[in-house]
């Protein structure tokens, strides 16, 4: 085995003013897997992780409910702690952004960029709210987005086409305090210089070889162009003071990742063993892996690597993103009971269920996982019972009884054990790209080899015949060690139902590689159940749970009406002419004729077409849309296309009988 790594995972820290729910699940889940995977192949495997305790949502909610910001956060520490814990979920350290830790580093790594020239101060003007009398953040205005036009967005980023922005320029902002309109005012603030990191933060994306999709989003961020970023913020406001100001504070995104280093270094100051530096300064020869949701990706590949750069620390190997969760196939809702809190889940089902079901989802890529609640029923009992544990159920009783629990010598299918044996590979190496869903998939093909098996060899009937108890005895023996590797495979992913297993076969400890060695000779102890079978009514009773916390009078737009839709004026267009745009790495400039005029649109589908083999061909395109400026032109529409992006782009074809302005119906 090649020499154990020295790597340090982090988890996105989980905002402290609310309880967690299904959706804080998967990245935890996803990332104790991934972390307890390592530590079973040998490596020196850290986890860590904190409270993201500061910022005015925090401060806003502490005065209404009349308590202390700090009695907020603490309360909801614990109970994400508590819930973490009885998922399973198994932190190294879990601390706050809200310490001494925490302060000391933003502090040093402020100081540091400020020597370098890395960090200015400008008057800008900012929403303020007349009737709280407060400056207010960017995400506490709320308007329609000022390129595609989506209401109700935040003031920092549209949710809708994922453009960055300021509150000025959103359509009819709304404060999201008091219900009114904001005014301007005048505020001298503390600016990052994010734009001159573009060719370093380039060179960091290549050498941390990110998921093509996240790259593909970073182009278009690199495409409109790095912007300074505001790293302060006006009191009153709940996180660490500027040093030298009065009334300036860090804004919370510039602390916050700072809490990863600042969880270590509070681990470090705990345990003798660990050095703070050779895990956080450049030349370090540990691995540092962030994973976080989609949503978060502009902070920590952008502009987290660039301050650790200025500041004099090591940058992260790579940060690995996943996709939101939606149950039942639509965003979870209160009012449907699927906004299900973690311990809501916990009263009704076990915790195993769902780290199991969530791994059977999972890949690399940021594409959104479905919690269907009918398919995981299904799913859990075919899978987890109906396969897995199965195969133990039906050998254990016969060793415990005929044979006092002992194993035989020799296995009699030694081929048939190579099988699981040689697995073994092809299985890491999808648990370390993150796909958890194929590891899964090979799993239970393992788990359906071993009982054909056990179905051919039917030791319920060979057991009637005393000649051929010893052939009992090995069948047996077999399908048990066949169910150990199994157990062994997916010990990253049902822990606690691993350790139960590994209790019956009486073994102390498991390493990865013990699935590729039979264990033969020993004996084993009465075998207990491990698991037992999900109810529809469980989950039932969880969804029904759910509702009752919520007012039914609670509104949720999550469609639009067919009115809406019939505004979309779809007509099909010819390209007459197609053209790499300069600057741009996946535009192509696309002129169209619309039947009764001619329009310029920029695509992203450069890395997927030829420009020369469109030209002729007919496509669909949006009429309608508000032109869009852009540093290369104005874009006059949008070709309407499919697919995840990159090279697996495809243009929506019209060419059968098609003419230049019909419309699409």
């Amino acid at each position: 085995m090649s020499q154990p790594r020295k790597i340090l995972v982090t988890s996105a820290l989980p905002y402290v003013n609310g309880s967690p729910h299904m959706g804080h699940l998967v990245e935890y889940i996803q990332t104790d897997i991934w972390v307890r995977f390592q530590k079973l192949r040998g490596h020196d495997c850290i986890y860590v992780c904190a409270s993201d305790a500061h910022g005015t949502p925090i401060m806003l909610k502490a005065r209404e409910l009349g308590i202390s910001p700090e009695a907020l956060t603490e309360g909801y520490t614990a109970e994400f702690v508590n819930d973490f814990a009885d998922f399973g979920i198994e932190f190294d350290n879990f601390h706050t952004t809200h310490s001494s830790e925490n302060e000391a580093l933003v502090c040093e790594m402020f100081a540091a960029l400020r020597n370098t020239g890395d960090i200015y101060t400008k008057t800008i003007e900012q929403a303020y709210d007349e009737k709280e009398g407060m400056f207010l953040p960017d995400r506490f205005v709320r308007g329609t987005c000022p390129f595609c036009k989506a209401e109700d967005q935040y003031g920092d980023a549209c949710e809708n086409c994922s453009k960055t922005y300021t509150p000025a320029d959103l359509i009819d902002p709304v404060s999201v305090v008091s219900g009114t309109p904001p005014v301007t005012r005048e505020s001298e603030h503390y600016f990052f210089k994010l734009s001159e990191y573009g060719d370093r933060l380039r060179q960091w994306m290549s050498d941390a070889t990110l998921d093509r999709n996240v790259v593909a989003k970073l182009e278009e961020w690199f495409e409109s162009g790095l912007q300074d970023w505001d790293i302060s913020r006006d009191a009153p406001y709940f996180g660490f003071r500027i040093p030298g100001t009065e009334d300036k504070f860090f804004y919370v995104w510039l602390d916050a990742p700072v809490g990863y280093p600042a969880s270590f270094r509070n681990l470090c100051d705990r345990r003798d063993d660990l050095d703070f530096d050779s895990y956080w300064r450049p030349g370090s020869d540990a691995e540092l892996y962030h994973f976080i949701g989609k949503d978060i990706m502009y902070f920590h590949t952008l502009f987290w690597p660039a301050v650790l750069q200025g500041s004099g620390f090591r940058t992260p190997t790579s940060v690995f993103a996943h996709g939101f969760l939606t149950v039942d196939g639509q965003k979870m809702s209160k009012s449907r009971g699927t906004f299900i809190k973690a311990r809501t889940y916990l009263d009704n089902l076990d915790p195993n269920f769902l780290r199991y079901y969530y791994a059977a989802k999972l890949g690399p890529t940021i594409e959104d996982i479905d919690l269907n609640l009918e398919d995981f029923v299904a799913r859990v009992n075919s899978d987890l019972i109906g396969k897995l544990i199965n195969i133990a159920s039906r050998c254990a009783g016969f060793v415990s009884k005929r044979f006092d629990g002992k194993l035989s010598a020799s296995l009699p299918d030694a081929s048939l054990f190579a099988d699981f044996a040689d697995a073994s590979d092809a299985i890491a190496a999808h648990y370390e790209r993150r796909e958890f869903s194929k590891a899964m998939r090979l799993v239970m093909a393992l788990a359906d080899k071993a009982n054909r098996y056990i179905d051919d060899n039917k030791p319920w009937v060979m057991i009637k015949d005393d000649a051929r108890l010893n052939d009992v005895q090995l069948v047996c023996t077999q399908g048990l060690n066949m169910f150990r590797s199994l157990m062994i495979f997916l010990s990253p992913v049902i822990p606690v139902v691993a350790d139960k297993a590994r209790e019956f076969l009486d073994e102390d400890s498991w390493h990865w590689r013990d699935a590729s060695a039979p264990l033969l000779g020993t004996t084993v102890r009465k075998f207990k159940p491990l698991l037992t079978r999900v109810e529809t009514a469980q989950v039932d009773r969880m969804v029904e749970q759910s509702k009752e916390s919520t007012p039914v009078s609670e509104t949720e737009e999550e469609f639009i009406s067919i009115e809406d839709f019939m505004k979309v004026d779809l007509r099909i267009a010819r390209i007459e002419n197609a053209e790499p745009v300069d600057g741009a790495d996946k535009l192509l400039a696309l002129t169209l004729d619309m039947g009764d005029s001619h329009r310029q649109v920029f695509a992203g589908i450069k890395a997927a077409y030829d420009p020369e083999n469109l030209v002729g061909r007919h496509v669909i395109v949006v009429a309608n849309l508000t032109p869009r400026k852009m540093r290369f032109g104005v874009s006059e529409g949008m070709v309407l296309a499919a697919g995840p992006g990159g090279e697996e782009i495809f243009l929506l074809s019209a060419d059968d009988g098609a003419k230049p302005g019909m419309r699409v119906k």
